[in-house]
């Protein structure tokens, strides 16, 4: 198993941006890196999967959502280096759009919360600067 914390090598993570009635399923992180804040759900591909099994296996655990996972739509880094300037975080990740097939959101221990969220709930919300970019792009947000 690949280390989360101080890799020898980046992770590739994969997200699903899944709507349905005009608002995002998103989860609010449990642990580090980025704990606390809200984001599009995910998690770490394992060896064999494709991206798209990755994206549906991982919603499901995370949320409860069966979702249909499609074309990869955004692609980013996130690298976080601690206070002695040593790498602590490195991910590569893909997010992918889903189709929302069905289940009741229900938040897994690696979530504090997981629900759907409307445009206009967003500013109240603690939302990761990556998932608003996301969002931004998928024209989700103005």
């Amino acid at each position: 198993m690949t280390r989360r914390e101080y890799p020898q090598r980046p992770i590739v993570g994969i997200g699903a941006i899944v709507l349905k009635d005009g608002k995002v399923l998103l989860i609010q992180r449990a642990a580090p890196p980025s704990q606390g804040l809200w984001a599009i759900p995910g998690g770490s591909l394992e060896a064999g999967e494709t991206i798209q099994e990755g994206a549906e296996r991982e919603i499901l655990e995370e949320t409860g959502i069966r979702i249909k996972a499609g074309n990869p739509v955004y692609a980013f880094d996130f690298i976080q280096y601690d206070d002695r300037k040593r790498l602590q975080y490195h991910f590569v990740i893909v997010d992918v759009e889903a189709e929302y097939l069905g289940g009741e959101v229900q938040a897994a221990d690696d979530a504090l919360a997981a629900r759907w969220v409307s445009p206009a709930e967003l500013p109240d919300l603690p939302v990761s600067a990556n998932t608003t970019k996301i969002l931004r792009s998928r024209g989700f947000l103005t």
